[in-house]
């Protein structure tokens, strides 16, 4: 279920009122984001620029961890999808409620077809690992978020190949925007080692001009790991934890962390018993209980 063929890309246009918000969201920086768009508020803008506003405000609290504000924002269908998905990570570790929640997101997304909520639905399905659906829903979109979407499915699916064209795409779109660094980023790192170098230079000239945020210092701490130095990662996310202690800390934090403290013979129980703490149902946890089950239902075989 490959798709190469869309309509022409809508590029991204000259700055306007939501520039600084769409770049403080997509590097990560959801707290500024959510500050962003309520300084912003009452600032006189087209009616089109308002509804994104409410969307960036709503996926900034979903993504810093308030899905509860997001779920009470629900004056538009594009809000309502985002309080859809807002209501599916609450529910994480109940399968039932979360089967039900896709299907109204489907629902929605084939009553009302618009980009935004093609977007959040095309999230909320990879979520619920139905990959193909979650493609389906963007393949067509032509925004460059839904590319940079496309770019990531492709990943998940180890199709580098396929997501370098996407790559490609955002880079005709528009080869400064921040969504065309980050597939820049995502596509080096996908590559292994030869590719952190370029991933770093990428990761260090946002980190320069935009700050650090949770995710540019995962991402940077992700370059570095591929060059084995776990020890310069390790700091990276010792950085982030200790920085942005404010913040809901992300599990790609502790997976990454719990990486390097194995790679550098150091235990790392305490870190893996705060994530099945922190994210019980998240597919980490359930992948190391698997693992674990396997290896002493096999090593009963060995007892003397």
């Amino acid at each position: 279920f490959f798709f190469t063929n869309r309509p022409t890309l809508v590029t991204m246009a000259e700055p306007d009122d939501l520039y600084t918000l769409r770049a403080q969201f997509w590097l990560g920086h959801y707290q500024m984001a959510i500050e962003e768009a309520k300084s912003i508020a009452r600032r006189p803008m087209p009616p089109n620029l308002k509804a994104e506003r409410e969307e960036f405000l709503s996926r900034a609290y979903i993504a810093s961890g308030q899905q509860d504000k997001a779920t009470a924002m629900t004056d538009t269908p594009a809000l309502q999808a985002l309080a859809l998905k807002a209501q599916f990570e609450l529910s994480a570790g109940n399968e039932d409620i979360q089967a039900t929640l896709v299907d109204q997101i489907k629902t929605l997304a084939a009553s009302d077809p618009s980009p935004s909520i093609q977007l959040t639905a095309a999230q909320v399905l990879l979520a619920a690992g139905q990959t193909k659906e979650a493609l389906q829903q963007v393949y067509m979109g032509a925004t460059m978020e839904h590319i940079s979407m496309i770019l990531q499915i492709y990943l998940k699916l180890d199709r580098l190949d396929l997501a370098k064209q996407q790559y490609n795409s955002l880079r005709q779109a528009d080869e400064d925007a921040i969504l065309t660094q980050l597939g820049n980023v995502y596509v080096s790192l996908a590559a292994g080692t030869t590719g952190a170098a370029d991933a770093l230079h990428s990761l260090n000239s946002l980190t320069e001009q935009y700050g650090a945020s949770p995710l540019l210092l995962n991402l940077t701490a992700v370059g570095l790991m591929s060059q084995g130095d776990y020890a310069g990662a390790a700091a990276k996310l010792e950085e982030c934890i200790r920085d942005f202690s404010d913040v809901v800390v992300i599990p790609d934090t502790l997976i990454n962390l719990i990486v390097c403290t194995v790679q550098q013979n150091k235990p790392a129980n305490d870190l893996v018993a705060q994530m099945k703490e922190q994210y019980p149902a998240h597919p980490y946890c359930a992948g190391l209980d698997r693992v674990v089950s396997a290896f002493e239902r096999e090593s009963i075989k060995y007892k003397v």
